[in-house]
């Protein structure tokens, strides 16, 4: 299953699929592990204490954000 990745209305990215093919790493280089997980959220608002994974602080800091897909030029 392919990996899909949606910007939720005003919240997170929800990443979703095989999490196996993803590599997301910390500052130093670690991989995280996302084994047994079928999905994420990932911090879009820059609010979160566990970046870069979303906790939530969105709501609570009123954060808006465009969701609507843009078409790239060329």
């Amino acid at each position: 299953m392919a990996l899909e990745v949606v910007a939720t209305k005003n919240g997170p990215f929800l990443l979703t699929g095989d999490l196996s093919q993803l590599e997301l790493r910390d500052g130093d280089g670690n991989l995280f592990d996302f084994a047994g997980k079928s999905r994420i959220f990932l911090c879009r608002c820059g609010a979160s204490t566990t970046k870069p994974f979303c906790d939530g602080r969105h709501s609570r800091i009123g954060f808006e954000a465009a969701e609507a897909a843009v078409r790239a030029d060329g």
